[in-house]
């Protein structure tokens, strides 16, 4: 059985990897104004961070057309058998479920469906493990327990560096921004249920970096092998610095760097940072 790997643009995997391993990508998309991108495709992540700049209002974020899932799906039914399509948490979009409708309108196909329940490079670990194991001729329910094998130890958490883009987008008053500014608060963040919620309000960027390196150590100190991605928002540099230390101190643990793109970014603003990792 041939198995093909479909995921979206929030995984943030680069397209050179996507190549190699036969990733198929979908993207969602960002509008300013009048100007819809797709993110990966139209605009990558730093154009993003430069257009933001210049604009007043942030841009809206969208989710595939069933379409084009659709026409995915079917071009693939041409050469493979089965398709798992693993997609950003339905939690926090509707592309999980877009998948799901369009598996139900191709035929000559297996359409697998699989809400990682997280986005970005934590995401973007579920991919990767996937295309491994369909290169290697591994079924869809062999590759599906894989994923959920993945998911009990799987973690990821977020610092957001600036409280104006939550407070823009609606995830905090006004009145909250304003004061968290003042204290200098970087709200730590992860994915529960489905959703983006607060994990712990920390004082500095410096002491939320800290709390998030005790966080792994809980799980590192086993010194069992595991897979780790530093993500950044427009902050390259200081993700490798943070990648160089952390190696030092975890030998076992596989460290890489990743990124926010266009749609995450929209909402968590430039400067986040997080990381995410699982054993392998």
């Amino acid at each position: 059985m041939r198995t093909a790997i479909v995921t979206d643009s929030t995984a943030y995997i680069p397209k050179i990897v996507r190549e190699s391993l036969r990733i198929h990508m979908i993207p969602l998309s960002v509008t300013f104004g009048n100007e819809t991108y797709r993110e990966e495709i139209d605009i990558d992540a730093e154009q993003f961070f430069v257009e933001v700049k210049q604009h007043k209002h942030l841009p809206t974020t969208s989710q595939p057309p069933i379409g084009a899932f659709v026409e995915l799906f079917e071009t693939l039914a041409k050469e493979y058998d089965a398709v798992i399509s693993i997609h950003l948490s339905s939690g926090i979009s509707g592309t999980y479920q877009g998948a799901v409708t369009a598996g139900t309108m191709v035929d000559g196909i297996d359409v697998y469906p699989y809400d990682s329940e997280i986005s970005c490079m934590a995401q973007g670990f579920y991919v990767l493990e996937a295309a491994r194991m369909a290169s290697e001729g591994r079924t869809p329910d062999e590759i599906i327990a894989r994923l959920d094998e993945i998911k009990k130890s799987l973690r990821a958490y977020f610092m957001v560096d600036d409280l104006i883009h939550l407070q823009r987008g609606g995830r905090l008053s006004g009145a909250q921004a304003f004061i968290g500014s003042l204290l200098q608060v970087k709200p730590l963040l992860h994915f529960e249920n489905k959703v983006i919620v607060p994990f712990e309000k920390i004082r500095t960027r410096k002491k939320a970096i800290k709390r998030i390196e005790e966080l792994l150590a809980e799980d590192a100190k086993l010194g069992v092998p595991m897979k780790a991605a530093i993500i950044h928002a427009n902050r390259l540099g200081e993700a490798k610095a943070w990648k160089s230390e952390l190696e030092e101190v975890y030998t076992n643990v596989e460290f890489s760097i990743s990124y926010f793109g266009p749609v995450i970014g929209t909402h968590l603003g430039e400067g986040a940072l997080g990381l995410a990792w699982y054993r392998p």
